[in-house]
């Protein structure tokens, strides 16, 4: 299946502003993974567990 969409990808290749917003998307997401890596995951951002059951 890959072959048939590069097969469509040469003969009708994307807009320059597509690479480009793809390029960006894909360095954002670096960005963001190096950033994780170096100072970790906050615990802020860390969701609570909530008990499950009845609350009384």
């Amino acid at each position: 299946m890959w072959l048939v969409r590069a097969a469509r990808w040469a003969r009708n290749p994307p807009s320059m502003n597509r690479v480009i917003f793809g390029a960006v998307v894909i360095a954002i997401c670096l960005v963001l993974f190096g950033i994780e890596r170096i100072w970790g995951w906050p615990e802020w951002l860390t969701p609570n567990r909530v008990p499950r059951g009845r609350v009384k």
